[in-house]
């Protein structure tokens, strides 16, 4: 007879580096054991896993893909179960940002941008339904106070945030009671590393009701919030973002 795994299995996409990683190594310390997704980033994903490991041994799988192969999603989850036996969290974390201004925009953008950012959620999501259903188990998708409020120059972005949140909405309506469905809205946690410059930094800083930067940890927390003890919430998006929105 086969024993079940003894701890809940989280899946991170995007989990290699940046709010990501950050995610991972708290859900890890309150005793997640993680299948951690990368893309192109497989040397910070192996450092992540090592670490980790370290810490507590056959607790985490790597797993390469690129989530636009819409072949690959299904894959995913049959590989963390194969492994795992069990899955209990699914944080849709990866994500590709950039500016597509509207006279330049292409399809290419527009495929790539709603790939990372609507698509591969939602298959991954489907994929994923029958362990979840199973463990009674959550998602988190990663959102951006920009699918509410839009920033010019980054249309395509922004319609493909907007598209993740009302997945999100949409879906914790249908998998109901069975799995919460919720999303997460970071505000300045981390700059992009080709973004704004300090002025501007805090200009925008200068405008949030707590006139202070936020850090990852303050999403992981959030997270792992809706994830192990929000048992009565779902379809929310929660804005980690010192109040930004109120001001934008």
């Amino acid at each position: 007879m086969t024993t079940a795994h003894p701890r809940p299995v989280a899946l991170i996409t995007g989990a290699s580096r940046r709010v990501g990683a950050v995610v991972a190594r708290t859900l890890h310390t309150a005793g997640y054991d993680l299948a951690l997704h990368y893309r192109h980033s497989s040397d910070e994903a192996q450092a992540l896993a090592n670490d980790l490991e370290a810490q507590r041994p056959n607790s985490t799988l790597l797993m390469q893909a690129d989530l636009a192969d819409l072949s690959a999603l299904p894959a995913l989850i049959n590989t963390l179960l194969a492994h795992f036996g069990r899955l209990d969290a699914l944080i849709n974390n990866a994500s590709a940002f950039y500016a597509t201004p509207l006279d330049s925009a292409t399809s290419t953008q527009w495929n790539e941008l709603f790939a990372s950012n609507a698509q591969a959620p939602f298959f991954l999501t489907q994929a994923a339904i029958p362990a979840l259903r199973k463990s009674g188990g959550g998602i988190v998708n990663m959102l951006d106070i920009y699918a509410e409020r839009p920033l010019a120059g980054y249309t395509l972005y922004c319609m493909a945030k907007a598209s993740l949140a009302a997945m999100t909405r949409s879906l914790a309506l249908e998998l109901g009671p069975d799995i919460r469905v919720n999303g997460i809205a970071p505000g300045a946690v981390l700059w992009p590393s080709e973004g704004k410059s300090e002025e501007e930094q805090n200009e925008l800083l200068s405008r949030t009701p707590l006139k202070r930067a936020g850090t990852p940890e303050d999403v992981a927390s959030a997270i792992l919030w809706l994830l192990r003890d929000a048992h009565y919430t779902t379809g929310q998006v929660i804005h980690v973002d010192g109040g930004r929105i109120l001001s934008i």
